[in-house]
Formats: C-alpha cells, sequence, structure tokens
C-alpha cells in the first residue's frame, strides 16, 4: 500500500510542477496580450485621428498599400540607387521569370502614376524626392 501513495505523490508533484510551468506561461501570454491590445488600440486611435486632420483640412486620406506593393517599396527604399524590375524581383525572392518581371514592372508602373516612385530613365526605378516646396 505504501509504494502506491508513493506513486500518487509522485505524481502529485509532477502535476503541481506542470500546473505552475502552465500559470507562469499563461502570465507571460497575459502580458504579451496586453500590450499588443495595448498598440492595436494606439493605432486605432492614431488612424482616426490622421482621418479626422484629413477632413479638416478637405484631403483624401492615404490609401494603404497592398503588401507586395510595401515589399516592393522597401527593397526600393533599401537601395541607394534605382533598381530594375528583375532587380526587385530577385530582392523580394521572386524567380526572374517574364511573368514574374512583366508584374514587377507592372507594379512599378502603378507606384509611378501614383507620384510613389519616379522612372529617371526607361525601366530603372527610384524613390520620388520630396522637393523643398513639398516639406512645407
Amino acid at each position: 500500500m505504501r509504494e502506491l501513495l508513493d506513486k500518487i505523490e509522485s505524481r502529485q508533484r509532477l502535476v503541481r510542477e506542470t500546473a505552475e510551468q502552465l500559470r507562469e506561461r499563461i502570465a507571460r501570454l497575459a502580458e504579451q496580450l496586453a500590450a499588443a491590445e495595448d498598440t492595436l488600440k494606439r493605432l486605432e486611435i492614431t488612424r482616426e485621428t490622421i482621418l479626422a486632420l484629413a477632413t479638416e483640412t478637405g484631403t483624401e486620406p492615404p490609401e494603404a498599400l497592398p503588401p507586395g506593393y510595401r515589399a516592393i517599396l522597401a527593397v526600393i527604399e533599401a537601395s541607394e540607387e534605382g533598381l530594375r524590375a528583375k532587380d526587385v524581383c530577385h530582392a523580394i525572392g521572386l524567380a526572374p521569370e517574364p511573368r514574374h518581371i512583366e508584374g514587377t514592372r507592372a507594379r512599378l508602373k502603378r507606384l509611378v502614376s501614383r507620384g510613389i516612385l519616379t522612372e529617371p530613365e526607361p525601366g530603372l526605378f527610384t524613390l520620388t524626392n520630396p522637393t523643398p516646396a513639398a516639406l512645407t
């Protein structure tokens, strides 16, 4: 009988330790959740403020770019010189196949038409440099 009671005590210790580890993990996750919710709340307030200011000044709020365009912009921003569509494909992990290059070129051209990028020479794309008048 004593052997059975020892096994039960051993299992109780193991389950207590597991329960304590789980409580610690839950506490860490609760902290991470609170931080994420706080960040989300601040971002929502920032967005609402920008939209309210845009409405007050009569300007259109900035349009969000899809993820593919953001990846392209990140590559262009990191480049000190302009990039070509094939270079952008390599940088964002697309195979340099004609379909990918042409799709990327179309996106680059759309960014040029929106005034986000410029094409100083055919096929070479760079960020638009703001003029001093635009900064005021």
